[in-house]
């Protein structure tokens, strides 16, 4: 097997490869590619060379199906991580990681609420009074538990961009996962976020296997507010206004 070595080392390559693992556990049952973790190095991971190439409507929906299958196989609780991991994770890209709260929730809105947006709310410092009221109102709306549903806690990648999906001549390979027990739409809202290739056969593909909640085209801007506030959090300019604008929506 062709490999390469990603330098990066100490808990944040033991965070990756946690999550890596975790992922591909689903693979045996139909569950999306994942990239290798071959070995641990003395300076990184030692990876899977994958080779790219264009991405097609057949690799897309084959790659939805997949990524059903990855969020079946589930989690120990809402913002729970890998199996056996302890602590925080890390999220966002090398060199400005930030902590990734993780913990143990019966509710993916109270989750949602205490680990992914107040954190990030605090952290960033472009938000005025009023915007922060704004998320506090938000947080206090997914506390009382007003867009759970009955879905149990998914198995996410948990930074779902376009640019963590690598393309083969046939299928999609995950990459650089920020992993926890979650809600199966933040993912798909992660791929809508900065435009994944063939999105709607993605969604056909993954819809053939586990329909998706009723109204859940209305909910993307919600589902996607925990990466917005992290980039509102380590870039500000625009996201700051993008995040106030998806909260809004829900208030």
């Amino acid at each position: 097997m062709e490999t390469f070595t990603k330098h990066t080392t100490g808990r944040a390559a033991d965070w990756e490869k946690a999550g890596l693992d975790w992922l591909a556990e689903a693979q045996e049952d139909g569950g999306a590619r994942v990239c290798r973790v071959v070995d641990v190095v003395g300076d990184g991971l030692q990876l899977e060379m994958i080779h790219e190439a264009s991405p097609s409507k057949s690799a897309a929906r084959a790659f939805g199906q997949g990524l059903a299958l990855t969020h079946d196989a589930g989690a120990a609780a809402f913002g729970a991580g890998p199996t056996g991991w302890e602590g925080d994770g890390y999220q966002g890209p090398a060199g400005q990681q930030l902590p990734l709260p993780l913990g143990e929730f019966d509710s993916w809105g109270a989750m949602f609420a205490r680990l992914r947006l107040a954190p990030l709310v605090r952290e960033t410092s472009g938000f005025s009074g009023k915007d922060r009221a704004l998320f506090d109102t938000l947080c206090d709306r997914l506390h009382d538990g007003t867009f759970d549903d009955d879905d149990a806690p998914a198995r996410l990648h948990g930074d779902l961009w376009a640019g963590n999906v690598l393309w083969t001549d046939d299928q999609a390979v995950l990459i650089d996962p920020t992993p926890y027990g979650g809600h199966r739409e933040d993912d798909l809202a992660a791929l809508a976020m900065f435009g994944a290739p063939h999105l709607g056969d993605i969604v056909k593909g993954y819809e053939e296997v586990h329909r998706l909640e009723s109204g859940w085209q209305e909910r993307v801007d919600l589902h996607q507010l925990h990466l917005i506030l992290l980039h509102a959090a380590l870039f500000g300019g625009g996201y700051l206004r993008r995040a106030t604008d998806a909260a809004r929506r829900y208030v």
